[in-house]
């Protein structure tokens, strides 16, 4: 099969809708992820895809649209997650359980309830379904997702700053309750945008492969937020065009291409590391810390 073929497939609607979808969630997710990586909050994509299962089957529930009943009740749990956290005796980690418990068990039990016609339903939610998405939700995708990324460069500094020393910020003047609950708002956000995309099981990869790709060679904050978008975009694209060629699902051709990205990024950085150590005769220091740029004083 020829390039002509290839990009042939793309003459059809369907086909450029899930394009379109794909690069924006490719886009704006590593936008999320850099921060949750470096704040070791990696699996709160997990934890708000399962709860976004309660707000999938809420949509069936009640005939409303369940991307907007998802989002809703992302953004809910993302606060009480961040309060209990800073306001109780309950730990993120311990939260967070409960998220993947709660989300698993309403999501189920309110798609029972919905209809059989609800659980067949649940499936492209759960796995992705880009080439289902009509240009309503190609569109508010789109919106979600530049949202989501315009943000976060405009905050990049301040949440760098939480990122790199939480108390150092709060001493200097930054609002960092405030950060960490925005930070979280918008990961649901990410999270409610994506299922579309990869589904609610597989959103996680999209916030964390390409940082933790790019990380292996990068080495300021700044630059590895934007290698990581840049890598997003590459995996998204790429899956979307390797899945219509071999005509299997693009949301789990996306993951495995970041999975398969990442092997081989890990591979060639230790390569590297090998051939430094023994042109320069020692071990390097290991643990190098990413560079990061404070914010002035408020």
């Amino acid at each position: 099969m020829n390039l002509e073929q290839v990009f042939g497939y793309f003459e059809y609607e369907f086909m450029q809708r899930a394009l379109i979808s794909a690069l924006v969630v490719g886009l704006c997710a590593p936008s999320v992820g850099v921060f949750l990586v470096q704040k070791r909050l990696a699996l709160i994509g997990d934890g708000l895809g399962h709860i976004a299962l309660t707000g999938v089957a809420i949509g069936f529930l009640t005939g409303t649209a369940p991307l907007w009943t998802t989002l809703a009740v992302t953004v809910a749990a993302s606060i009480v997650m961040e309060l209990l956290r800073s306001h109780s005796k309950t730990s993120g980690d311990v939260a967070l359980a409960m998220m993947f418990y709660g989300g698993i068990a309403g999501g189920v039990y309110l798609t029972g309830i919905a209809s059989d016609k609800g659980v067949a339903n649940l499936q492209q939610y759960l796995f992705g379904s880009l080439l289902t998405a009509g240009w309503s939700e190609v569109w508010t995708i789109v919106i979600g997702g530049a949202v989501v990324a315009v943000l976060m460069l405009v905050l990049r500094p301040w949440l760098t700053a939480i990122c790199a020393d939480e108390q150092y910020a709060r001493v200097s003047g930054l609002p960092v309750g405030a950060l960490n609950l925005l930070l979280l708002v918008t990961t649901a956000v990410t999270v409610s945008v994506s299922m579309r995309a990869v589904g609610l099981l597989l959103v996680s990869a999209l916030l964390v492969i390409p940082v933790v790709t790019v990380q292996q060679f990068t080495r300021s904050f700044k630059a590895t937020m934007f290698a990581a978008m840049g890598a997003g975009l590459l995996i998204a694209g790429t899956g979307v065009l390797a899945s219509a060629v071999k005509d299997v699902p693009p949301g789990s051709t996306i993951v495995l291409i970041g999975v398969a990205a990442f092997v081989a990024t890990a591979l060639a950085a230790a390569a590297v590391r090998r051939l430094r150590r023994t042109r320069r005769g020692h071990l390097p220091p290991e643990g190098e810390p990413l560079e990061v740029e404070l914010p002035a004083k408020a």
